[in-house]
């Protein structure tokens, strides 16, 4: 049984009041170890010994802050094997998926924020009457950082990188769901030499210690990956504190296929954009419309890849395919096959339970799903599954799948695959979301902004506009 504690004032200690939850294997479906159940009195404490530390740290200069982070991402990158493996076994994702996505990215946002916070640069405007204004960003204070189960270590990092980096004290919670690269970071931030304090990471539950993290009042800011229902619970909680947020949330993301693309490289990425991680990526294409004159085509070779398609262990290196991350969440994508069948959609391929052998047949295994015939407004395309299932629905012109496009809450991401330039370009203003991926999915550039439009999330991530969000600016003038 393994035994996670929390990461306080430079401390690993259990929760304040002994609770603990428990933390279950997707692979097996059996219990593995305890999980600190914190509250109000871990985030107090957590604050307690941030206050303490934020006015050295904040005075550190940002080299030698950076020097600290570089440092942190050099044993992320020592320790792969072993974060890799943790990831898979907490999470149910590959082993091969971890190690060459996940903590290789976790280990590209400590490094990028440590070499950008000394190119952050400030801003100066000069007055023919004689002044100067110049533009000071300072750390905001304490920051909460709450981080989803879907890619543990690759967000949690990608939150609290800028925030450390720009100078702030960090309260972050990882989802209790997948805590154990947390855990094992807050191990290596303490090697890496992060001063007592500076990074606190505290487990448990959203009503217990999520809660208390965005009712704090001395937490000034609160940047959230999750689902919108939650999203839109934080913004409620947190406007009467003026607090600064920045929420990452739900998608429903199209991908748009014309005649005229690559249809190999389309076909062969359109797999890996449906049901990387098991379809549990924000970013995954989850409604598939193609153009009428193909769509024949590409659902016969679509079909054929996915039921190819084999779920297994995901601690072995050969696996491609492997648990979704809870019951709940594989009951919830089950339901959401049964309702697409009552809504008139037929199953293709997959949306069944697998049973595995031995140790495995209990754990929680989905074949991938491919739909049709559903209407673009059935709940089944409207609602975020955020599991391997996919539609598809043919189209003929550009007005009737931009109709398609935007008609769900939703606006995170888009892929969009034609040949044609001035149709990608025409496409891509007029859809409605933050990111679209032209001929490609999941190609980043970490200097870009990250965020969605509509229910998909407010603010933006990643780059400069991170460190942005992570300071407050002060206008100052001299007259002279």
């Amino acid at each position: 049984m393994k035994e996670i504690l929390n990461y306080i004032n430079g401390q690993f200690q259990p929760a304040a009041l002994g609770n603990t939850i428990d933390n279950v294997k997707p692979s097996t479906g059996k219990v593995y170890g305890t999980i600190p159940e914190s509250g109000a009195e871990d985030i107090a404490q957590a604050v307690n010994s941030a206050e303490k530390a934020f006015p050295l740290w904040k005075s550190t200069p940002k080299e030698k802050r950076s020097a600290i982070l570089f440092r942190l991402a050099e044993l992320i990158k020592e320790n792969i094997e072993e974060l890799a493996m943790a990831e898979a076994i907490d999470n149910g994702k590959p082993v091969s998926l971890a190690k060459a996505v996940d903590i290789p990215r976790a280990e590209a946002n400590i490094r990028f924020f440590a070499n950008a916070i000394t190119q952050f640069s400030s801003e100066a405007h000069h007055m023919e009457i004689g002044a100067i204004n110049y533009t000071l960003r300072k750390p905001i204070g304490i920051v909460g950082c709450i981080s989803p189960w879907n890619l543990p270590l690759y967000l949690f990092t990608w939150k609290i990188a800028p925030a450390l980096a720009a100078g702030n004290c960090v309260i972050a919670k990882p989802s209790e769901v997948t805590p154990m690269t947390a855990y094992l970071f807050s191990k290596l931030a303490k090697e890496a030499g992060m001063p007592d304090g500076v990074l606190n990471v505290v487990h448990g539950t959203g009503p217990s210690a999520g809660d208390a993290i965005i009712s704090h009042p001395k937490i000034k800011a609160i940047s959230f990956t999750g689902g919108t229902k939650t999203g839109q619970y934080i913004a409620a909680k947190a406007a009467p504190e003026f607090k600064k947020l920045s929420l990452e949330l739900g998608g429903k993301n199209p991908n748009i296929i014309f005649a005229d693309c690559d249809f190999d490289a389309m076909l062969n990425t359109t797999v890996r954009s449906s049901f990387a991680n098991q379809g549990q990526i924000c970013l995954c294409g989850s409604r598939i419309f193609i153009e009428e004159s193909i769509y024949e085509k590409f659902r016969d070779a679509f079909v054929e890849k996915v039921s190819k398609m084999r779920v297994g262990n995901p601690e072995l290196a050969e696996t491609k395919m492997g648990a979704v991350v809870s019951e709940q969440h594989m009951n919830k994508v089950l339901e959401f096959v049964e309702l697409a069948k009552e809504e008139g959609g037929k199953v293709l391929t997959g949306g069944v339970q697998v049973k595995l052998e031995g140790a495995l047949q209990s754990g929680y295994y989905i074949q991938p799903a491919i739909i049709e015939g559903l209407s673009s407004n059935c709940r089944t395309n409207q609602e975020e599954i955020f599991g391997p299932v996919v539609t598809i629905m043919p189209f003929k012109t550009e007005e009737e799948v931009l109709g398609y496009a935007n008609s769900t809450k939703y606006g995170l991401s888009a892929t969009l695959w034609t040949e044609n330039l001035s149709r990608a370009h025409r496409m891509a203003e007029q859809i409605e979301s933050g990111i679209v991926w032209i001929n490609c999915w999941l190609l980043r550039d970490l200097r870009t902004p990250f965020g969605g439009v509509k229910e998909s999330g407010v603010g933006r991530e990643g780059g400069f506009e991170a460190l942005r969000f992570f300071t407050e600016p002060q206008n100052v003038c001299v007259k002279y």
